[in-house]
């Protein structure tokens, strides 16, 4: 049972990290420092006080940056390689999967987080072009706070998450091809 409840976890912190890469990063590190959850060596470095600082500091730039026009293109752009790989690492650092070799725990929270940040990749452009860009920062604090309880969900309730997830995912691809539709008919 272990095994499952590591795997699911596994998923939904990696697919908090498709969202954004950060929040997950710090809250299993936080968790983690606290003495909630252990990490599997040598993941249980994302506990190192500097480690968390260093990530709250870049999490603190990229929360005001995806606020802004423009900027908030850029970091997406370079979030295609930043939250896949901490999907990765997200995905690997749960002790519960630690059967699993690591180059396959790697390749699973790559693949997960992957995707979502592709589904949100997605439809962003949805909401850009139905505001005129000035939705974005709600569309961005709105993806933030899905990271923070879907890493909460997948270390407290890992079910759930995953629903959450899956959700999420599906909404997404049904906004998108409803607006894809929409370009073909004009």
């Amino acid at each position: 049972m272990e095994l499952f409840s590591g795997l699911l976890s596994s998923l939904g912190l990696s697919g908090a990290a498709g969202l954004n890469a950060y929040i997950p990063l710090l809250v299993v590190g936080l968790l983690s420092r606290f003495g909630v959850m252990d990490l599997a060596a040598p993941f249980d470095l994302l506990a190192n006080p500097w480690v968390l600082l260093a990530v709250a500091v870049i999490g603190a730039l990229d929360f005001v940056g995806d606020k802004i026009p423009g900027v908030d293109h850029v970091l997406h752009v370079a979030g295609g390689v930043l939250n896949t790989a901490a999907g990765a690492v997200l995905f690997a650092s749960q002790t519960g999967v630690a059967d699993l070799p690591p180059g396959l725990s790697m390749a699973l929270g790559l693949i997960v987080a992957g995707g979502v940040h592709g589904a949100r990749t997605a439809v962003r452009p949805v909401a850009t072009a139905t505001t005129g860009g000035l939705g974005n920062p709600v569309v961005s604090t709105a993806e933030d706070a899905m990271s923070l309880l879907v890493s909460l969900f997948a270390v407290f309730i890992p079910i759930l998450a995953v629903i959450v997830l899956v959700a999420l995912v599906v909404v997404a691809y049904r906004l998108w091809s409803r607006v894809r539709g929409r370009r073909r008919a004009i």
